[in-house]
């Protein structure tokens, strides 16, 4: 890949560039912000699940926990309790909130801004969750730390998507998804350690201040994104860092095209506004419905409840968080095939398979609860029965792990035009968000009430996001991100929405995506 200039591959405008150090440097610190989210998703709930934290902070969950029967609907309701809900789904409810305040934030002052800002949050939100005494300490912690993950979720894909060289976009950009999984490994790891001491949950909460001060300090050495610096008038700058990012002096045909879509971009004075019109309706509608689906595949049911879920089943407590960690891994390998594979065999390939896979893991899952625990929610698992339950939770968390986690971060981040980029990132953030409060908040009482059948549930729209994807997602694998509007033109769909026009204001030839 080595040279510069300008070719064209499949009548789509491409650039021949270098992968250098700097911008896989770049990218893996971006990525860092990951992690914050990681920890969070996986530490809430093993700390939700120890003993010395119920009985300080929840003590009638504690009290229903240790009850035989726990509940007149038997294990499925131990957990049952709005307070502790609340103490699990308040982040993201601050996260959706901070979303929309960060696009702005991420416009006007830049995504490296942006992402110490969220590194900055999320440190402060973690040491009041470790020194805290009582609930509203908690709470606020925990909106803090909703403010730090709504900063870092907004900026860093649309930043690693802007640094990268089109033809690993999507690799670089799972960077993130990367970083979430490795970030849930580690706070599964640190709650085992931690269950067997009595302020454990302390060492949990507290210990997601290490990579929430990394980032920061991190981030004080990035330089930011071409696209944000020529949108801030930074024009030597930014060709000196395009020049950087992509390994070689000729960058001209591309420093200029960069030039022409952002003028475009400055003429829309209200993005919010302007991603609302019918040219824009594709980008709208896979920003809000790709992060809507990502949720209600029940991913987060298994990773911020599975020590809570494994204890429901009848895991013992070192069991449950083992049991937690083991899937948290697959977790993390399963996103190497995703990262590997991703700009080989395309995104819609991986939709497809993993939308699929998780479609049978969830009713296998809910037809051996039913077949053991009934709707009484009275058995307990053979060691074999257990053993077999784990593994279809493991190949249930591969499959999100290569299909819906990591696309549901890449594909919004690199379909929306620049003058839309802000706005429709922070759409999908906030949906994202929105609806992980929503699961978060009804988890328990939907396992309380629908038993088994919740994993019924969530299988129902595992079809119907397999059939959105089917139908609607073209395939934008190797299509530079400036020039991503050439793909609505030549879908059978959204070409009835986006006018020739639209695709000519950002792209200098009328064509369709490279195979």
């Amino acid at each position: 890949m080595a040279g510069g200039g300008l070719v064209h591959q499949g009548r789509i405008r491409q650039y021949e560039v270098k992968v250098t150090t700097y911008v896989l440097f770049s990218c893996f610190v971006a990525a860092m912000g990951g992690l914050l989210f990681g920890y969070d998703l996986g530490i809430t709930g093993g700390v939700a699940s120890m003993d010395p934290f119920l009985i300080k902070f929840f003590p009638s969950v504690y009290k229903q926990m240790k009850l035989e029967k726990g509940h007149e609907n038997g294990p499925y309701c131990r957990f049952n309790n709005e307070l502790l809900t609340l103490f699990t789904s308040s982040l993201y409810l601050a996260a959706l909130v901070a979303s929309l305040s960060a696009s702005n934030t991420t416009r006007i002052l830049g995504r490296k801004t942006s992402m110490f800002l969220g590194g900055l949050f999320f440190l402060v939100g973690a040491l009041f969750n470790g020194f805290a005494v009582n609930v509203a300490m908690l709470i606020i912690g925990r909106l803090l730390l909703g403010f730090g993950v709504g900063y870092c979720n907004q900026s860093v894909p649309v930043y690693l998507s802007e640094m990268a060289p089109p033809n690993i976009r999507g690799a670089l950009n799972m960077g993130f998804q990367m970083m979430i999984t490795i970030g849930i490994l580690f706070a599964n790891l640190i709650n085992y350690l931690t269950a067997v001491h009595e302020n454990g949950w302390r060492y949990s909460l507290g210990m997601g201040a290490v990579p929430a001060l990394l980032l920061c300090i991190a981030s004080l050495f990035l330089g930011d994104t071409p696209n944000s610096m020529i949108e801030r008038g930074e024009y030597g700058r930014a060709k000196i860092i395009l020049q950087k990012i992509r390994g070689t002096q000729d960058v001209d045909d591309e420093f200029q095209d960069l030039i022409d879509v952002i003028e475009v971009a400055r003429q829309v004075a209200h993005p919010w506004t302007n991603i609302t019109q019918p040219k824009y309706r594709p980008q709208l509608t896979l920003c809000s419905f790709i992060p809507f689906f990502q949720q209600l595949t029940g991913i987060n049911v298994i990773m911020f409840y599975a020590p809570v879920l494994f204890q429901t089943l009848g895991f013992g407590d070192d069991a449950s968080l083992m049991s937690a960690v083991i899937a948290v891994a697959v977790n993390v390998m399963a996103t190497m095939v995703s990262i590997l594979s991703v700009d080989k065999f395309g995104r819609r390939i991986l939709f497809l398979e993993g939308g699929t896979q998780m479609l049978l893991c969830q009713v296998a899952v809910g037809t051996l609860i039913a077949l053991k625990f009934g709707v009484k929610g009275e058995g307990s698992f053979s060691k074999s029965e257990a053993d077999l339950l784990l593994l279809f939770i493991c190949l249930f968390v591969a499959a999100f792990a290569w299909s819906w986690g990591p696309l549901s971060w890449l594909v919004p981040s690199e379909i929306c035009p620049l003058e839309v980029r802000s706005a429709g990132q922070s759409i999908n953030v906030a949906v994202n968000m929105l609806f992980t409060f929503g699961i978060a908040q009804v988890f328990l009482p939907m396992l309380c009430y629908l038993k088994f059948g919740l994993f019924f549930f969530f299988a129902g729209f595992l079809v119907m996001m397999t059939i959105f994807v089917a139908l609607l997602l073209p395939e934008t694998k190797n299509v530079p991100i400036e020039e991503m509007n050439s793909v609505w033109n030549s879908h059978w769909f959204w070409t009835k929405f986006v006018p020739q026009e639209a695709v000519s204001d950002h792209s200098s030839s009328n064509c369709k995506p490279s195979p």
